[in-house]
């Protein structure tokens, strides 16, 4: 159960706050500041309306009772093995995103049902062999066709998967995975990324789900290969390439077809052996030339595939429910500033109705 100084350091981590830049603007000594943060002060009236106004948050905000976590196991970075781009700022505003939003959707499905409609299996790399085995486990395990993935969104959604998106406050992240005990595990994407980067970093965090209860110093590359084994599968990548000379105008051909990077698609042919060492470094340095690494041309763009489950939550309790918008920001707790950014404006149209069940 979080104490008050479990709050006002969830607060501080909000804000994106040093022990002393947060201390100036309560008008104390540092010193005094961590006393409060480690509950060595008791809180009396004025502190709390003090600390309410230095963080810009209602002061119910600190009455919170939930239970406050850690940092996730795994942040999802934009490139490929640059965990150093993150710091130690970026991961407690991130955790402290990923407790507000868990204490949100505990409070927000007391009035609403989610009852999945498939299952998020829970397999073991070591007992199932390879990662891409696991990953074809789970397309049949979900009874999907062959072929591209149509709406990966949807999928993680009906297995009971919370998909949200997220600004990170300017982070180098392209989404986050969280699983606390008794809630739906939630994943948080990058709205701020184009539609093939985001289809990847779900891939991989769902990845993470399936197979990592524990931290382990393979698990970053596993969920590389699921996301691509995933979305790509080395079977039918085969295929694709059977007899086709991988140039730059193949893959961009491809990618709105696949919904994947034009890079993704480059790795799954080789994988495949449809490039030679040659063909693939070639290939590799006309994409760094271009600047295609970081973002690839906006002509090959698609739309993305966003969360429909939590904005429909949110909608239930108005269109359904018959509250106001002003009392969701209320239930929040975060207030206007903080709840627009985290899930947009709300458009009030109440016919009241009882209690509403979602199956997805």
């Amino acid at each position: 159960m979080a104490t008050f100084g479990d709050l006002v350091r969830l607060a501080r981590h909000l804000r994106g706050l040093t022990q002393q830049s947060a201390a100036d603007r309560l008008g104390v000594a540092q010193a005094v500041f961590s006393r409060i943060e480690n509950d060595l002060i008791d809180p009396d009236d004025d502190m709390r309306s003090g600390v309410a106004r230095a963080f810009d948050l209602p002061r119910e905000f600190f009455s919170i009772t939930d239970t406050v976590y850690g940092p996730p196991v795994s942040v999802h970075t934009m490139f490929r093995g640059k965990k150093s781009e993150l710091t130690r700022r970026d991961v407690d505003m991130i955790t402290a995103e990923l407790n507000v939003r868990l204490f949100h959707l505990r409070t927000f499905l007391e009035s609403v049902e989610f009852e999945p409609v498939s299952q998020l299996p829970v397999l073991d790399v070591e007992q199932y062999g390879s990662v891409e085995r696991i990953a074809s486990l789970v397309r049949a395990h979900w009874k999907m066709p062959g072929g591209p993935v149509k709406n990966l969104t949807r999928l993680a959604e009906r297995a009971g998967v919370i998909v949200g998106e997220s600004d990170f406050q300017g982070a180098s992240v392209s989404g986050v995975t969280f699983a606390a005990p008794g809630r739906p595990p939630i994943i948080l994407l990058n709205r701020d990324h184009p539609a093939d980067r985001l289809r990847f970093t779900l891939a991989h965090e769902l990845g993470h789900l399936v197979m990592h209860r524990f931290p382990t110093p393979e698990m970053e590359d596993e969920a590389n290969k699921f996301a691509s084994a995933f979305l790509l599968p080395p079977d039918e990548m085969r295929e694709v390439f059977r007899g086709r000379k991988v140039t730059l105008e193949l893959l961009a051909a491809l990618k709105p077809e696949w919904r994947v990077s034009m890079q993704s698609l480059l790795l799954a042919a080789k994988a495949a052996g449809a490039v030679s060492s040659n063909q693939e470094r070639y290939l590799w340095t006309q994409i760094s030339t271009r600047g295609w690494r970081v973002r690839e041309p906006a002509s090959l763009d698609f739309a993305a595939d966003r969360p429909t489950v939590l904005p429909s939550i949110l909608r239930s309790h108005i269109t359904d429910l018959g509250f106001r918008p002003a009392e969701l920001v209320d239930m929040s707790r975060v207030g206007d500033e903080v709840f627009g950014r985290f899930y947009g404006p709300l458009d009030d149209d109440r016919p009241a109705r009882p209690r509403l069940r979602i199956v997805n």
